[in-house]
């Protein structure tokens, strides 16, 4: 294993996104990255020795979003194929955090729930070289989730949060015209969903789903998707295309943290244990360093950043150390 930093500016450590770091992909000159903590992403350069020159780009700018460009977005997963890059935010709903030591009022916040629209986005901005384009949104009342609202499997979860085993999308890879969007949550019996979507734009900054949604459910022995990404090439024959899945707790627990690797056009639909390779076992902290975004750099070899990294991560230019696997 090796470790490379990721260099951020004042700004975007004073909303702690180095700390927050939930998507990665690699561009021709660098990384994208985004943190689950704002409604922004950024793109960092390869300087030589560590990714930084950052420059912030704000989601408002490029789509409409439902909330306003101040709200959070949660973004979750980062895609880029096909000369676009692909953002989507959690779809989840939140529940308070207990920060109080009365238990009446501890009580009061563990039983608000709160809904924030712009977690409920799923965008794709043209790119030239690095520089993202106006694009298409699929959000609102033609979204995903009011898609899944009927869904005998995912419906009945729309309801619950997603740190309680509620729907909670935390991961997506475009290969060719597919759309995949690894499910933290729900967890159906300890079977993991991701969803497959084939999308169009209609012009008028939107997008809308082309043909049904398809389900794959995967057995992962109790764990969810927390993100996936090509294995190979995006742009290549989606049917002989493999996917690496980050797999782990879809509920606030630490570990166990694998990569599995999946062949889509091998076997898809209900796929057994056996059929989903573990490729590795990742290192996750007690309380820190929990594995949340990974990418298939162009030399192979696999980038993985942390949330909530531990302090030995940190760096004194205010970077954070990824790690970066052979596999």
């Amino acid at each position: 294993m090796q470790q490379v930093e990721l260099r951020f500016d004042h700004a975007s450590r004073a909303s702690q996104t180095h700390t927050n770091l939930s998507a990665l992909r690699q561009s021709p000159h660098g990384l994208w990255v985004a943190g689950d903590e704002t409604a922004s992403f950024e793109h960092l350069a390869w300087t030589g020795d560590h990714f930084g020159d950052q420059r912030t780009f704000r989601l408002a700018d490029y789509i409409d979003l439902p909330a306003g460009p101040d709200d959070e977005a949660d973004i979750e997963g980062m895609a880029r194929a096909g000369g676009h890059l692909w953002v989507v935010g959690s779809h989840s709903l939140k529940r308070k955090r207990v920060k109080s030591k009365d238990p009446a009022k501890a009580a009061a916040r563990l039983a608000t729930l709160v809904r924030e629209e712009n977690r409920y986005i799923l965008a794709r901005l043209p790119l030239q070289g690095e520089e993202p384009g106006a694009g298409a949104v699929l959000s609102g009342e033609r979204g995903l989730a009011a898609h899944l609202r009927d869904d005998p499997h995912l419906g009945p979860f729309l309801s619950i949060p997603g740190k309680d085993n509620g729907l909670d999308v935390e991961g997506i890879a475009v290969v060719g015209e597919r759309v995949y969007l690894g499910l933290r949550g729900p967890v159906l019996r300890g079977w993991a969903v991701v969803l497959e979507l084939r999308l169009e734009e209609t012009g008028r900054g939107r997008l809308r789903l082309r043909e049904p949604y398809r389900k794959h459910f995967l057995d992962l022995g109790g764990l969810g998707v927390r993100d996936l990404c090509p294995d190979g090439d995006p742009d290549g024959d989606p049917d002989s295309a493999g996917l690496l899945l980050l797999t782990g707790p879809s509920m606030a627990l630490d570990g166990p943290v694998h990569v599995r690797r999946w062949w889509p056009g091998r076997r898809s639909g209900v796929v057994p244990a056996g059929e989903l390779e573990v490729v590795m076992d990742l290192p996750y902290g007690a309380g820190c360093d929990h594995p949340e975004g990974l990418a298939r750099l162009a030399d192979g070899r696999l980038m993985v950043v942390y949330d909530s990294p531990s302090p030995a991560r940190i760096t004194a230019a205010g970077g954070v150390l990824a790690d970066i696997f052979t596999i």
